[in-house]
């Protein structure tokens, strides 16, 4: 099935989206309210249980099947020299994945995430976004089926990561177009970019911005984003289409929701923010979007790494939500 054979198939489809279960919620909060402890004094863990009852549409959320996924894709403006590493990394990289060896395998063992790996078109890096735009309408909707294909519909709980050398500057370039400011105030170290590094991205973007302009919703996908990108769009809204709670990366991952967020600002409502990562624009874009982190680890490696360790945080919110005594069974006064 193609969900996505154009742009505007996906703008009416950001029109029509399942909404999160307001009983359900009302539900979640009193049963939460009954149990033994003073109110709100499980702070953040109370709140991620009930957004997860919201969009599952149950009192008692569930967590027996998480599913992350890491799309990776590799950028054509890497012929500009932004990064310091070659695209090979890219395949080592999902080599790597595969094979057990990274980070991401290690916290996924942990939280007990289902990892699967989606390689996009590795060997044909997207065009140059100084010359071009980095997709076509074609390759941008084919990038988003694969995403929305990748899903696990049967999941009570999606993490969405990434692996692509360049995709920082592409994350910047996103950022830049859909919400403005200076192109300096998004732009990180990535993998290791020093200050003159730092200041070639920037100079590297603004002459994609010149090229293209400010490009809002998922036209400006279409002009500086990567396969991976579309891909975690994608899986956004297979996820949504599902009523899935989906449980977002850091910056890579936030700046590939962005056009979504700027196609329609409740096309992430079902959305989690795993971490806040050290990237300096991961801060600014979660400020202009009204959404907040879990986690705070002083992280910046993606992979869905942040994501993967916050859902170990989730599992102890549905555990305490689900598991914990009430006043009434246990005995215990309420006043």
């Amino acid at each position: 099935m193609n969900n996505f054979k154009n742009l505007a198939i996906i703008s009416e489809m950001l029109k029509d989206m399942p909404v999160k279960d307001s009983e359900a919620e009302a539900k979640a909060i009193a049963h939460q309210n009954q149990l033994t402890k003073p109110p709100r004094a499980l702070g953040v863990l109370e709140d991620l249980a009930v957004f997860l009852a919201s969009w599952q549409g149950k009192t008692m959320p569930s967590l027996e099947t998480a599913q992350a996924i890491v799309f990776a894709g590799n950028h054509g403006v890497c012929a500009q020299g932004v990064n310091p590493f070659p695209q090979d990394v890219t395949m080592q990289m999902v080599e790597n994945f595969k094979a057990g060896g990274a980070a991401i395998n290690q916290i996924c063992e942990v939280s007990g995430a289902d990892l699967t790996v989606v390689p996009l078109s590795l060997e044909t890096p997207t065009a140059d976004f100084t010359k071009d735009e980095a997709m076509s309408e074609i390759e941008l909707c084919e990038a988003m089926e694969i995403g929305f294909q990748s899903v696990n519909l049967d999941a009570d709980i999606i993490l969405l990561g990434e692996m692509g050398i360049g995709n920082s500057t592409i994350s910047s370039a996103l950022a830049t177009s859909v919400f403005g400011g200076s192109v300096e105030s998004w732009v990180g170290a990535g993998t290791g970019s020093d200050q003159k590094g730092q200041a070639h991205k920037a100079a590297i973007i603004e002459l994609g911005i010149k090229k293209h302009g400010s490009r809002k919703g998922l036209k400006a996908l279409q002009a500086f984003g990567g396969r991976e990108q579309a891909a975690i769009c994608g899986a956004i809204l297979a996820a949504r289409s599902a009523s899935i709670p989906v449980l977002l990366d850091g910056f890579i991952c936030t700046a590939a929701a962005a056009p979504l967020f700027g196609a329609s600002h409740s096309s992430l409502d079902h959305c989690l923010f795993g971490h806040l990562s050290t990237e300096p624009g991961h801060k600014f874009l979660l400020e202009a979007m009204g959404k907040s982190a879990i986690l705070n680890l002083n992280m910046r490696l993606g992979e869905g790494t942040g994501a993967a360790l916050a859902l170990s945080i989730i599992r102890s919110a549905v555990a305490c939500h689900n598991n914990m005594a009430t006043f009434e069974s246990a005995g215990v006064s309420s006043k």
